[in-house]
């Protein structure tokens, strides 16, 4: 089953509702990856004038979820396993943008990787790298 970008946007809306309060959406897939944006909020600031962390991990996270979907269809019990972030620089009061890729697609879990930035510059704000763990299909 083949997922557009407005489908797994509403998944994930409807599966963590909590997410429609973030801004997340997915833009757009182009092959195995997917491209998403977490739009600005100034409630996601933290002192200083940067976004906080939970803000660039919840948007990770949420990426990484949207290319299991993209890639395995409505897998909607896969969970994340692990998240590993490397925060490289402040990111703008901006949107963010993620693009997700799977390094790899095993039977029981993905290895993925996800990169972010502000909108508008080209330089990494993050570099994340995580896995999911999928439902046993009998």
């Amino acid at each position: 089953m083949t997922l557009s970008a407005a489908d797994i946007t509403r998944l994930i809306r409807e599966g963590v509702p909590g997410s429609a309060d973030t801004g997340f959406l997915v833009e757009r897939i182009e092959g195995q990856s997917v491209h998403c944006r977490n739009i600005y909020r100034p409630s996601q600031l933290r002192p200083g004038g940067t976004l906080s962390g939970p803000t660039l991990m919840g948007l990770a996270d949420a990426a990484m979820y949207a290319v299991i979907l993209a890639n395995l269809g409505p897998l909607e019990m896969a969970v994340t396993q692990n998240l590993n972030i490397n925060f490289l620089r402040k990111p703008a009061p901006r949107d963010l943008l993620a693009v997700a890729s799977p390094l790899k697609i095993g039977r029981r879990s993905v290895a993925l990787e996800v990169r972010i930035y502000s909108e508008g510059d080209d330089a990494l704000v993050a570099h994340v790298t995580g896995s999911y763990a999928l439902p046993h299909i009998a």
